[in-house]
């Protein structure tokens, strides 16, 4: 059966309201589209059974938070730089007193006893048990229970409803038509937990084409073999950090994805020398250590990749902060990491959905006993993530709450980097849209990425040296379109931010996409991605004792965040903030000519050639790579 209003509802609305103040319509809150592949559903949950109601409400002042983050992040500003402190913004942004009161009457008009309902004490979350069949009442909705392939069960509805003078106080509220249910691993191969960030062949990956015999060091090989000496070339990376003491780098893995020290130092030795004897600095996020039970590159090759040039283009005198979350058996997401570096996403916001989420203690046992690490964690000024999901794979609700976390951390001068998708315009696994909402293989409609679509984020693409070409000539790179395409398009949850509107009308205008508008989100309103790029083909990596060569845009994300934290250094080192949400920075008019154009290759996907890389910004390689002596010199001259 469908969530919707029933004839039923439809009737008695009119009786209840001669029992209690009247209320506005009701209208759709959330809506899923499709059941998601592996799941059926199987019967109807039983009216009697409890549901432990969870009400978001909605956070204060977020309709102006692109206003707070410009203020601090656009070049023009005179508050540039000007980051704000974790506590100013819990105060801004905390849930009215007025959004409590409204949800609370509401429920206790509907016949919920007061005693009953529970505000958190951050005043965030309304916490209320009800019975299902109270809660189909509440929101005109009917609950389910669905089966995956695996045996695991979920309850969920496909729609409901709450009445407008409500809706306009409510986020979300769960459990309720979120379907990405995170399957939890009890036994056997960590593979099992398919849904989990850092399984093996789940979400942004990267992409190996095997071992190389021979060592590798000179600059003429760089078409064919990708090392730091390359890296450094390409973007002009000479610095030496003063301000180590201070300034901080942050790369983020999802166990069971794990470094080996060995492998760090086999490329140390080779490659970095002054890494020989270093390790990051670890810090585990619910329970997450570089485990060692299983090996290979499906468990390795991302963290190894990683921090061996993270680190190398940091130097040995720059720590590394390596935030390793979650543990091998209940796994972690990008929620779970936010919870730890902001503890109010997890009080008095509620990022979490434990469908999607790790839940900590591990309420099924054998994982993770302590408690959920919330705030624990101080956020690096640059942190990289090469981790993703497909934007499809997430309803727009959870993905919107995320985003807005991701512009808090701006606001304190975080800058947030994400790879953005190795499929070019398909989703992870190569797999497309279709009108149903479902993804497939054989889809035909453009699926954008996750978190890269958020625009409080900076998503990386990938290049990669033109074959035959030298890193020394004026432009040695195109678009990467060796194993991996680089991700990019539009999104079709988020709006398109003032700060790229010049940019991608000028591309839409010039080099408009030659693709009916059923396959692609054609408004030129919806936020485009990538913003920047980096190279991302032929990396030589140490991985379980033997060299590998390594694609993806799971390179390119932890370089141009190494390249990052060397502009903060310089800042800091002249009494500078950190530079903070770059985007409305480096799309601005003062960075022009800070990137090398690309301008060759394209990112197919979807049975198409995807889109071209074009004069410009484009969604294949973004404004460009990073030309790392103008950038300095352009951030040195900011206040």
């Amino acid at each position: 059966m469908r969530c919707s209003l029933t004839t039923f509802v439809t009737l008695s609305l009119a009786v209840a309201s001669l029992a209690r103040p009247a209320l506005s319509p009701y209208n759709v809150h959330e809506k899923r589209s499709a059941i998601p592949a592996g799941w059926s559903q199987t019967r109807r949950h039983e009216s009697a059974a409890t549901l432990p109601l969870r009400i978001a409400l909605k956070q204060n002042n977020l309709e102006f938070i692109d206003e707070y983050l410009y203020d601090v992040s656009h070049p023009k500003s005179s508050n540039y730089g000007k980051h704000w402190s974790a506590g100013e913004i819990a105060r801004k942004f905390s849930p009215s007193e007025e959004s409590i009161s409204t949800v609370r009457d509401w429920l206790v008009e509907n016949g919920l006893a007061s005693e009953r309902i529970r505000v958190s004490s951050t005043k965030g979350w309304i916490n209320v048990d009800v019975t299902v069949e109270e809660a189909e009442r509440l929101m005109n909705t009917e609950y389910n229970v669905y089966t995956h392939v695996s045996g695991q069960e979920h309850v969920a509805c496909e729609a409901y409803h709450l009445p407008e003078q409500i809706s306009a106080h409510v986020d979300f509220v769960l459990p309720s038509v979120s379907f990405d249910a995170k399957l939890k691993r009890r036994s056997g191969s960590p593979s099992e937990a398919a849904h989990s960030l850092g399984q093996p062949g789940v979400g942004i990956t990267p992409k190996t084409t095997g071992t190389i015999s021979q060592l590798v060091t000179e600059l003429e090989q760089c078409d064919e073999y990708i090392t730091p000496i390359c890296l450094r070339a390409l973007y002009g990376l000479v610095y030496e950090p003063v301000s180590t003491d201070i300034n901080s780098f942050g790369v983020v893995e999802y166990t069971p994805q794990a470094y080996l020290q060995s492998d760090l130092q086999m490329f140390a030795m080779n490659y970095s020398t002054d890494l020989i004897g270093k390790e990051p600095v670890m810090v585990s996020i619910d329970g997450g250590y570089a485990q060692t039970e299983y090996q290979g590159f499906e468990y390795n090759g991302e963290s190894d990749l990683d921090l061996q040039y993270g680190m190398t283009l940091v130097t040995g005198k720059q720590n590394v902060t390596l935030y390793q979350t979650g543990d091998m058996v209940e796994g972690a997401s990008f929620n779970n990491f936010l919870d730890a570096i902001d503890g109010s996403y997890c009080t008095f916001e509620g990022g979490d959905d434990y469908s999607e989420d790790a839940e900590y203690p591990d309420p099924y046992g054998g994982g993770y006993e302590g408690p959920e690490d919330c705030g624990t964690v101080t956020p690096a000024y640059v942190i990289s993530t090469s981790y993703g999901y497909n934007e499809a794979d997430l309803t727009p609700f959870y993905a919107e709450r995320q985003c807005a976390e991701y512009a808090k951390l701006g606001l304190m001068g975080v800058t947030i980097l994400y790879s953005s998708g190795d499929d070019g315009v398909a989703g992870n696994g190569d797999v497309c849209l279709n009108p149903d909402g479902t993804q497939t293989v054989n889809g035909t409609m453009f699926n954008p990425s996750f978190p890269g679509v958020c625009p409080y984020v900076t998503s990386v693409g990938a290049t990669m040296v033109k074959p035959g070409a030298s890193v020394l000539d004026a432009q040695p790179e195109m678009a990467c379109m060796e194993v991996i395409y680089s991700g990019g398009g539009f999104s079709n949850y988020f709006a398109m931010p003032s700060y790229q509107k010049t940019a991608v009308d000028y591309y839409l205008e010039n080099y408009p996409p030659n693709y009916p508008a059923t396959m692609w989100n054609s408004t030129g309103m919806s936020r485009a991605f990538p913003d920047i790029a980096a190279n991302g083909a032929n990396y030589v990596v140490a991985v379980d004792g033997e060299f590998e060569l390594v694609y993806g845009t799971s390179c390119s994300s932890p370089v141009s965040g190494a390249i990052f934290t060397m502009i903060n250094d310089a800042r800091l080192a002249a009494g500078k903030s950190p530079i903070g949400f770059i985007n409305p920075t480096i799309y601005s008019t003062d960075f022009a000519g800070a990137f090398n154009d690309i301008t060759e290759g394209s990112n197919p996907g979807c049975g198409t050639e995807g889109y071209n890389a074009t004069v410009g910004w484009d969604p294949v390689t973004g404004l460009g790579t990073l030309n790392f002596p103008v950038l300095l010199e352009k951030w040195l001259a900011l206040p």
